[in-house]
């Protein structure tokens, strides 16, 4: 049988609250006790509950984290960041699946709650007044990763959306390209959506082509909604020579859509994507496409957010974003 903290208690002849005191660091007895304590324990092999011992000192060792889509890409490369900084400092995750539109983001807030959490990354979702007003109730750190927070008391990581979208379309606009359009993200998504479709515009805009309603299409980031979209873009212009997809996964929707109606890329349209997920390499062409480091976004994120558990300093930061040249673009110049 595994020794208890009452066997410990009678072979030491003190009370169980003595030996709980000793066990987590608590004062309220004499260094013989304790030496002694100390020695019945190592005598039995006691070893004491790690759970109860945390709550205890009000430390579980866990932190939250929240996404919208467990299933992408995106955020397989982003928790494989969280996890090993998370592993590597003795703190579990609790991943929860928020839905691509939030839905469930309030009841995972209060399941956090409940399993006192001591910090949450809030991860690709807008934190709007309900949630922010949920944590801050709950009074333990939180930081935003690939998300923009508009609350001082709440740390971001991210790319800068904005020039990473304007630096997609001015490539192809150098390229010669001037009918482009775009699949952009969900439409009102302040995060990734809103932000890639005005460095899109912006780039068109100072090399004075003529920005239309018609050639911006929306989708949700993934495959299917790319290729819907492409559908709906081509046949309000069916002269398009390039498309900036705001992920990947819509590029690649892009690709499917283009190979099923005999649409060579890059010979007939160009392509570019956005994230430089695992499947920009794998796809045929081979994608052009802006890098996120999302991994590398996990990783300072995790960090981060255990140096805010730690009362340590830490302040919002945009990462650098680079564009990955591949075979999906053909310069028209």
């Amino acid at each position: 049988m595994r020794p208890t903290i009452k066997d410990v208690a009678r072979e030491a002849s003190v009370s169980v609250a003595t030996v709980s005191r000793i066990v987590n660091g608590l004062p309220g007895y004499s260094e013989a006790t304790r030496r002694k304590v100390a020695e019945v324990i190592q005598e039995l092999g006691y070893k004491p509950n790690a759970v109860a011992r945390n709550l205890v000192n009000r430390k579980t060792n866990t932190i939250g984290v929240l996404l919208p889509q467990l299933s992408s890409s995106f955020s397989a490369k982003l928790l494989h960041g969280i996890e090993k900084v998370a592993q590597e400092h003795q703190y579990s995750v609790i991943i929860c699946n928020t839905d691509s539109n939030g839905k469930r983001t309030m009841d995972y807030l209060n399941l956090l709650r409940e399993k006192q959490v001591e910090g949450i990354l809030f991860a690709s979702e807008h934190l709007n007044e309900d949630y922010y007003e949920a944590i801050a109730a709950m009074d333990i750190p939180v930081l935003a990763v690939d998300a923009h927070s508009d609350y001082e008391t709440i740390p971001f990581i991210k790319v800068n959306d904005e020039e990473a979208a304007y630096a997609a379309a001015n490539y192809l606009i150098q390229k010669g390209h001037k009918s482009i359009g775009m699949i952009s993200g969900t439409k009102d998504d302040p995060i990734s959506g809103a932000p890639r479709v005005k460095g899109f515009l912006k780039a068109l805009a100072e090399h004075d082509i003529l920005p239309e309603p018609n050639l911006i299409e929306y989708g949700d980031f993934g495959f299917k909604s790319g290729y819907e979209a492409m559908g709906r873009l081509l046949k309000k212009n069916p002269y398009l020579t390039a498309v900036f997809a705001a992920s990947d996964e819509m590029a690649l929707g892009i690709f499917s859509f283009c190979y099923e109606k005999g649409i060579s890329i890059p010979a007939d349209l160009s392509v570019i994507g956005y994230d430089d997920t695992q499947v920009a390499e794998m796809s045929t062409p081979p994608l052009t496409t802006i890098h996120q480091p999302i991994e590398k976004m996990g990783v300072d994120a995790a960090e981060s957010l255990i140096k805010l558990i730690k009362n340590e300093p830490v302040e919002s930061k945009y990462v650098p974003f680079s564009l990955m040249e591949r075979d999906s673009v053909i310069n028209l110049k």
